[in-house]
């Protein structure tokens, strides 16, 4: 594997991903693709912390436009990403990559709270971090929550791994002659609504000039790829 892009980066995986081919729940087979996934990445010599998302379980919004209270169905929406990390985990220490949970939300029996130096001392040890429960806070998407611990943790880019390969000006699985992107500033992806992030994601971003990289993660060695600079799904960053 060639040299890390980065030294330091958060991978953002949806919880989606992790229900495998069936509609909603954990599905073991894809956990341990998305372990060597990340094992292979880890290998090459970067710095890597996730944040994973809980939509396979329950997703806050959803539930709440439902009927139930929306700071209820946030927090049940935070507990279901905890499951995610938890079973990541397990899978990852299955292949020999050590790794840590932390958690905005305190449950000491099973994960660590989230501590910024902290991760950062597992990060510089060679331990992966998954990092659960959002910010601990109703009212804010995982995407947020991803970008707010890659500012604290210091990281170089996000990475955010979905099921199309990259940012296109219309759904390409609704659209033919849909047009993928390779590079994008951070202000068209927010006057076009293209949906790569939120809004709040996307000013922190901007502010902070972090880069974003969107990209599948249905292709095997993709997140490699991507930490190794090759030019895989879209890069989103400040207009040259």
């Amino acid at each position: 594997m060639a040299a890390p892009r980065w030294r330091r980066v958060l991978l953002k995986l949806s919880g989606e991903v992790f229900a495998g081919g069936q509609d909603f729940g954990l599905d073991p087979a894809t956990f341990k693709s998305m372990a060597a996934e990340v094992a292979e990445a880890h290998a090459g010599g970067v710095q890597l912390a996730i944040v994973v998302g809980g939509g396979n379980i329950m997703r806050g919004k959803f539930a709440s436009e439902a009927g139930m209270d929306r700071v209820t169905a946030d927090h049940v929406g935070m507990l279901a990403t905890v499951m995610n990390a938890l079973a990541l985990q397990d899978a990852l220490e299955k292949i020999n990559v050590d790794t840590r949970v932390q958690t905005a939300i305190s449950m000491d029996d099973v994960a660590e709270p989230f501590i910024r130096r902290r991760a950062i001392r597992h990060l510089e040890k060679g331990r992966v971090v998954i990092l659960a429960a959002g910010t601990g806070n109703p009212y804010f998407s995982t995407d947020t929550g991803a970008v707010l611990r890659a500012l604290e943790i210091k990281a170089n880019a996000v990475l955010k791994a979905t099921n199309v390969d990259g940012v296109y000006d219309k759904d390409p699985r609704a659209f033919p002659d849909a047009k993928r992107f390779e590079n994008l500033d951070y202000d068209y992806c927010i006057d076009h609504q293209l949906g790569v992030m939120d809004l709040s994601a996307f000013t922190l971003c901007r502010q902070n000039d972090l880069p974003i990289i969107v990209f599948s993660m249905l292709a095997p060695g993709n997140v490699r790829r991507v930490v190794s600079g090759e030019p895989v799904g879209t890069v989103v960053g400040r207009k040259p």
